[in-house]
């Protein structure tokens, strides 16, 4: 059996801190490589298809897509940015060859930089380094270059790994230099430096098939299609195989299409073999991390070890009043269906049932929760959350907790704030370094409890000037108390539609959250008080009106316009004591037991 080199193809994933122009850079190569018609209006950052990451800006899911280049196929991968969806980033480095690691010009290597280039490494590849955005004014391309390599040492890299090419890139503009002083206007030295130095991959056309599914993907008319890259042997349509599960159990199934990629499009194909990635459908119990081989000679394939979850929330059936009215998917066989079938493909997902109506999830953070949510509550599902909470772990009789490694990127006038909120929430500095265009850069570890809740306070801090990211550092010896809210809520004790004069009562008490003719029920949060402790307000009461006072002979009520709670601040804001009620038209907040006086009683009886 000969060892084959296929030098038609390559497999190259994009990996970068988020915002660092991955998505952009795979734009731009699409553009070079004739993909488009002349004609064909694209869109930008085409990659980014999700509703949710064209509104943000971000890539949350991992996307396939391949370019023609003097004959070569070059497989793209686009990963996420955000430490939250860190799975989709390991799961699919085992699909490619090499990497191209995207570094901003002026941010240098940042936390995300960090946690993906040391995956990278770890499973041996060797990274082209990206520097991006250098058309910046602000750009410092050869700085940024000597942080790189020192971050490649720290993380252990090898002597091949430090080697490495570096291009500098405008993926906005559409060039890739060799040198920062060049003039070319095109991507033509990126798709060089690819082909001369990404490994073709390697491997025995004649031996049994072993294809590890690294995504899952779903389409009305095939039903469940298994992507992943072939490591051996060829697969064919029509061919029978057989599914080998995580657990080592084996099932056949018949292979009845069969996709390669070219540009965004998926294209029909006969026969695929070794080092190309590939989409079939047939296999419909695939799961990711399951091997698909050949019928007469099954062999798995080993999986890589996905990071576990550090926070979880419990997702309920919603039983407010005003429950069902808004949503389309409400009860709990619905809320269960909907979670196991996220469990398919969010490989950093967990769910135990806890009763049939609360499900707790468990998830990277709260970004990865709230994504989660707020997709399900685009697609009709009406339910209600709790707030997040750490998950801790016990090691000889010890009690760990997971610490984030937080990095700050703040104007020198608001460093001492952000320092000094950060202290009771108990981080510890450990780097500083000085100011770069007015910003100095603090990193700490910090809890991650000691994080929920924080981004808000810190963009209020800061006014709005102040970067912040993080994480997942290790699991360290438990902290010791960290204060929650300073502020209590103001709660309506009235069910009705709320009405300016008992809003502006109610203001007088604190900031509220809602505006008149908002419906309410008793037990509804609707506002911060100006105090610690919560305040039952009726917001539904109207001026008391008789013959000789009308209701326009005093002067108009002047409200102030409503703090709008979009559902990451809701679900920051919120206490052990309260949900968020999620339903495809409102987020509301709302206090677990609604009812005043029962709550009162239930406080009296904590405190005995």
């Amino acid at each position: 059996m000969d060892l084959i080199k296929r030098e038609d193809i390559r497999n190259i994933a994009i990996i970068a801190h988020v915002d660092h122009g991955k998505t952009t850079l795979v734009d731009a190569l699409l553009r070079q490589s004739n993909i488009f018609r002349s004609n064909e209006k694209v869109e930008e950052r085409v990659m980014d298809s999700n509703d949710l990451e064209k509104e943000r800006g971000i890539t949350i899911l991992s996307k396939n897509t391949a370019v023609m280049h003097d004959g070569v196929k070059i497989n793209i991968i686009d990963t996420p940015g955000h430490a939250d969806f860190g799975g989709e980033v390991e799961r699919v480095l085992k699909m490619v060859d090499s990497v191209l690691l995207v570094v901003d010009s002026y941010e240098g290597p940042m936390p995300q930089t960090k946690f993906v280039l040391k995956k990278a490494l770890e499973l041996g590849l060797e990274p082209i380094v990206v520097i991006n955005k250098i058309d910046k004014s602000d750009a410092r391309p050869e700085e940024v270059i000597d942080e790189v390599f020192e971050l490649f040492i720290e993380l252990g890299a090898n002597d091949e790994q430090l080697d490495f090419p570096i291009i500098y890139a405008s993926a906005r503009n559409g060039f890739a230099r060799y040198n920062v002083e060049d003039t070319n206007e095109d991507m033509q030295p990126l798709f060089e430096t690819i082909l001369k130095n990404v490994d073709c991959p390697e491997g025995y056309v004649d031996a049994p098939l072993q294809m590890l599914v690294s995504t899952l993907d779903s389409n009305a008319f095939v039903g469940k299609i298994a992507i992943g890259k072939i490591h051996r042997g060829k697969v064919k349509k029509n061919q029978t195989v057989t599914l080998i599960s995580n657990d080592g159990s084996t099932k056949n199934y018949k292979v009845t299409n069969l996709f390669t990629y070219n540009g965004l499009k998926r294209e029909e194909t006969e026969e695929a073999s070794f080092g190309d990635i590939v989409a079939l459908s047939g296999v419909t119990e695939a799961n990711i991390g399951d091997t698909i081989a050949d019928s007469n000679e099954p062999e798995a394939l080993p999986f890589v070890h996905i990071d576990e979850p550090t926070l979880s929330m419990n997702f309920m059936v919603n039983d407010s009043p005003l429950a069902g009215q808004e949503g389309e998917f409400i009860t709990s066989r619905h809320l269960r269906d909907r979670l196991m079938q996220e469990l398919e493909t969010n490989v950093s997902l967990r769910v135990r049932e806890i009763t049939p109506d609360c499900y707790e999830v468990s998830g990277r953070g709260e970004l990865h929760l709230s994504i989660l949510i707020e997709t399900m509550r685009r697609e009709g599902y009406e339910f209600q959350v709790s707030k997040a909470n750490v998950i801790f772990k016990e090691e000889n009789g010890k009690k760990l907790e997971p610490i984030e490694y937080l990095t700050i990127d703040v104007p020198e006038e608001f460093m001492g704030p952000v320092m000094e909120k950060l202290g009771p929430r108990k981080a510890e500095m450990v780097n500083m370094t000085s100011a770069v265009n007015g910003y100095s850069r603090l990193e700490f570890k910090v809890p991650a409890r000691g994080l929920i809740g924080f981004r808000n306070e810190f963009m209020t801090d800061t006014k709005g000037n102040g970067i912040m990211n993080h994480v997942f550092d290790s699991y360290g010896p438990y902290k010791g108390e960290i204060p929650t809210r300073s502020r209590g809520s103001i709660v309506s004790f009235e069910a009705g539609d709320a009405i300016a004069y008992g809003l502006f009562n109610a203001q007088e008490r604190g900031s509220l959250f809602i505006g008149a003719g908002t419906a309410v029920y008793e037990g509804m949060i609707v506002g911060v008080c100006g105090r610690a402790e919560d305040i039952d307000i009726n917001v539904c009461k109207g001026k008391k009106l008789t013959n000789t006072r009308s209701s326009g002979a005093d002067e108009a009520v002047k409200l102030v316009p409503p703090i709008v709670m979009s559902l990451e601040n809701s679900l920051e804001f919120i206490n052990n004591d309260e949900l968020v009620e999620v339903t495809p038209l409102n987020i509301r907040m709302r206090k677990k037991v609604l009812n005043s006086g029962d709550r009162r009683r239930l406080i009296s009886r904590n405190k005995k």
